[in-house]
């Protein structure tokens, strides 16, 4: 190997490190996933956790981020050893985080990696990652929200009212610029309430286990199931539920095997008119309306009517307060991680080509909405 070709693969292993590091920060677990090799593994042995596939790795970093409040990671330069297409090394984090429960600490830990030369670049075969120092003193500091003006080293809260983001504990949780964090127990119950005197069935559920369990009940047996492309369906385990097995007509599924240029008509219909669609949304408001973004406007018939019983799975931190944020929230939020993620899946990029508004449900009993207190999904 040459020195030009040793310089810049270390280069291009460094910037590896710093995107995992740029993709922790930023929440988009769907980047972070594509980082690793297919068959790469993310261990954590002090939590403890072990990711195989970028599968896992995407859908438990979901439900990990789920639990924070805030968390902040900076990543040092470490060793890297070249040895031909695979090359081996450790890279340095300071971290500190707050939990949900209020939990919260300061840690150094160590990254012991292996890489391995792809098509695509260099990719992390495996990220081993051992703490070696912890403080869990509470954090007295909180996350910056849109009320928080930076002056030097310091920052002055607005001294005006309680802002609703802000926790008990004078922790941020959900700022209106925060698309990521669940919000307050206090705007939940204001949403419940909203999407109730809109005609909506409304519940809030304490997490997806829960409303995986509900899923169930509400759903007939051999009832006909069409569920709608969502992450939140594939983190919490529904979209399997409905779509294995023979409990129900998996509408999905059935229409994989069918041939699109000849059948096309009888597909348009099935997954128009189902006994109950499944799916999540992009925004709910706290004026109670649901905001559904799609690339094809396949999944939009059954919610907007076509469907006998519908039923959306949301997340808390897809709160907003009024529609114009829920459309800030698509195109700043939603539509950025269903990029990267068709990216890695298919190899091509999503769009938001329509946009469907539900502001009440005039059928009463037709529209469910399974909000729950913890953040799943986009």
């Amino acid at each position: 190997m040459n020195d030009f070709q040793e310089i810049a693969d270390r280069v291009e292993i460094e910037a590896l490190r710093g995107e995992f590091t740029d993709a922790a920060m930023m929440r988009d677990r769907a980047r972070l996933a594509a980082l690793f090799t297919p068959d790469g593994v993310l261990r954590m042995p002090n939590v403890p956790v072990e990711f195989v596939g970028r599968g896992e790795i995407r859908t438990g970093g979901e439900r990990l981020q789920a639990q924070w409040d805030f968390f902040v990671q900076n990543s040092h330069p470490g060793t890297i050893r070249l040895d031909g297409d695979t090359a081996t090394g450790r890279a340095y984090m300071q971290e500190i985080a707050r939990m949900l429960d209020g939990r919260s600490g300061l840690n150094f830990a160590v990254y012991h990696d292996s890489y391995r030369r792809t098509p695509e670049g260099w990719k992390f075969a495996e990220r081993v990652y051992e703490v070696r120092y912890v403080d869990t003193t509470p954090l007295r500091g909180s996350a910056s929200g849109p009320d928080v003006q930076s002056h030097g080293f310091g920052e002055v809260r607005d001294a005006g009212p309680a802002s609703e983001a802000a926790g008990t504990d004078g922790s941020v949780t959900g700022a209106p610029d925060d698309f990521g964090a669940p919000v307050s127990a206090e705007r939940l119950d204001r949403v419940v309430a909203a999407l109730r005197a809109n005609g909506f069935t409304a519940e809030l559920l304490d997490d997806a286990a829960a409303a995986r369990a509900r899923v169930k009940e509400l759903i007939p047996e051999g009832a006909s199931v069409f569920t709608g492309a969502s992450e939140t369906l594939g983190l919490s385990g529904i979209a399997q539920d409905l779509e294995e097995g023979d409990r129900y007509q998996a509408i999905r599924r059935n229409v994989l095997g069918m041939d699109r240029a000849t059948e096309f008509d009888r597909i348009r219909r099935l997954v128009a008119t189902p006994d109950v669609f499944v799916a999540s949304v992009a925004a709910v408001t706290e004026t109670g309306s649901l905001v559904i973004a799609s690339g094809s406007g396949s999944q939009l018939p059954a919610s907007a009517g076509g469907a006998a019983k519908a039923i959306w799975v949301v997340g808390a931190q897809k709160v907003v307060p009024d529609l114009s944020t829920a459309l800030r929230r698509v195109e700043e939020h939603a539509l950025p991680l269903e990029n990267a993620r068709a990216q890695a899946v298919y190899g091509q990029p999503s769009a938001v080509n329509r946009l469907l508004v539900l502001n009440a449900e005039p059928q009463s009993g037709r529209g469910t909405v399974l909000l729950l207190r913890e953040a799943i999904g986009f």
